[in-house]
């Protein structure tokens, strides 16, 4: 039903701030400067900025409006799979907030931020022990950039044994993230890509006939992107151990092992940490984020600067790789500065709170509500792996709903209108129509029936009533987008003249 002002019951229409401010309206009123000279050489503006004014109520509406037009963890379940969209407790933030944390300069005297550096190797010797590892980079600012670092340790490695000229391929399965490719070629690897299996895992064979003296490395995620362990995870590491490569882990699935695995004890030579997703820093809009990355004993000579070393009671930064002492061979510097010290501080306060029991039941609560999800759903819908337990994530596909007209996208849309964002559609890629769901640990039985249900009767109603899917979603302030157009010819900036011809048309 369309509503006269474009409103839906309680929630709010809003148009962008271009099209609902005015150049002559302000909410302040100051007096013109006197008495300054003009030190601008002539270049002096001489109209004013095109920009929208509006009074104080009125700007805080616009914002407030736009807020609400966010879906955020703290509002409902949040299914997205492969991202771990788990809630973040408050505790986390209020430590974060401490001023000693909250007002650190990065460029503070090293003997007026001992505590901060105490608080990063205190993160940096759980992160160690949690993963079975021997170093660990925190300068890497998010997941992407952690694979940057392991990768160019691995490079740095290579390079150091003479082999830089010889060693150029990387192998990366099918099922991978989309990083993982594309990580090792900003890298300067040549990626080959790794098939999969009936059962969803990595195919062994695939691997054994790629591995030869040009292999640098082999990419994987485990629990992979299927959302199952991959078994022969150990054989595989001393296959391209064996072959004089090493072995990077995409550490995005962290969240399913963390306390129960060491991802070292698998053979693993580096792996970047989302901190957002294993330990509750904030996930996306929330300001630079953390992906710290473990090295192994083979790797942790070529960690980048800064890291922390101790001398006696006291902590330092080494900052440049002429300054590396020992055996320490830095590929280089990653950013700037050390990393991001509210992530540290919150992720810390997370692994604190939990104490290693805690952790180790975050993951085996996320598997218990992946396969609950899974026992749920399946006779519902296709599920190509249904048949065994699967880890943090439930992976199913449209294949029940194609009869009726219906596809993954239409049931994504149907779902907006249920209140809830949709699950990620169409990935893996290995898996047609996919719909990928991950519960995370912080959902209650309850929420998970919630869910559970509405998916269910969708199901049902796909069976009887296509035309509603394919025109969903009828709830939302926006119904549905062209969203093919929207990727190919996306509308990036506002222009006044296209208002104005919209309103002409």
């Amino acid at each position: 039903m369309n509503t006269v002002s474009g409103n839906r019951g309680l929630l709010q229409a809003e148009n962008l701030i271009f099209e609902i401010g005015a150049e002559t309206r302000t909410g302040v009123d100051l007096p013109a400067p006197k008495g300054r000279a003009d030190r601008l050489g002539g270049l002096k503006r001489t109209a004013p900025l095109p920009l929208p004014g509006l009074s104080e109520p009125e700007a805080v509406r616009h914002y407030v409006r736009l807020s609400q037009k966010n879906y955020a963890i703290d509002l409902g379940f949040f299914p997205l799979g492969s991202c771990t969209m788990k809630h973040n407790p408050r505790l986390n933030e209020k430590m974060a907030r401490l001023e000693g944390f909250a007002d650190l300069h990065p460029l503070q005297p090293v003997q007026t931020v001992q505590g901060a550096l105490m608080l990063m190797e205190e993160l940096s010797r759980w992160l160690i022990t949690l993963t079975g590892m021997q170093a660990v980079a925190l300068s890497p600012k998010a997941g992407a950039h952690g694979e940057a670092c392991g990768m160019l340790a691995i490079k740095a490695a290579i390079v150091a044994r003479g082999e830089g000229e010889t060693r150029k391929r990387v192998l990366v399965p099918s099922s991978a993230h989309g990083t993982n490719p594309a990580t090792a070629a900003a890298c300067g690897f040549i990626v080959d890509e790794i098939k999969g299996d009936a059962d969803g895992r990595v195919d062994l064979a695939d691997v054994t006939e790629q591995l030869g003296p040009d292999v640098a490395a082999i990419m994987m995620t485990n629990p992979n992107t299927c959302g199952l362990f991959e078994p022969d995870i150990r054989r595989i590491a001393d296959m391209v151990h064996a072959a004089g490569g090493y072995f990077y882990c995409d550490g995005a699935n962290y969240n399913a092992i963390v306390g129960r695995v060491r991802p070292g004890d698998l053979g693993v030579d580096a792996m970047h940490i989302n901190l957002h997703k294993t330990f509750s820093t904030p996930h996306g809009g929330g300001g630079p984020g953390a992906g710290p990355t473990v090295l192994s004993a083979a790797l942790a000579p070529f960690a980048p600067v800064p890291y922390l070393v101790r001398d006696g009671e006291t902590l330092h930064l080494v900052e440049t790789e002429n300054s590396a002492d020992g055996e320490a061979q830095p590929f280089g510097r990653m950013c700037a500065f050390h990393g991001q010290m509210g992530m540290y501080v919150r992720a810390l306060t997370y692994m604190l709170s939990h104490g290693a029991d805690g952790l180790r039941q975050v993951a085996e609560d996320a598997v218990l509500n992946a396969n609950y999800l899974l026992a749920r759903l399946k006779g519902h819908f296709g599920a190509p792996f249904g048949d065994r337990p699967c880890m943090h994530e439930v992976l199913l596909d449209d294949s029940t709903l194609k009869p009726h007209g219906v596809e993954t996208i239409d049931l994504a849309k149907a779902l907006i209108d249920e209140g809830y964002h949709p699950m990620t559609t169409y990935f893996p890629l290995v898996v047609h129509g996919a719909l990928l769901i991950e519960p995370t640990e912080t959902e209650s039985k309850a929420e998970l029936d919630r869910f559970a249900d509405v998916l269910i009767a969708l199901a049902e109603r796909a069976k009887t009533d296509a035309a509603h899917f394919k025109s969903a979603p009828h709830l939302a302030p926006m119904r549905r987008l062209d969203e093919t157009r929207a990727a190919r010819q996306p509308k990036l900036r506002w222009r006044p003249e296209e208002a104005l011809r919209a309103a002409a048309e």
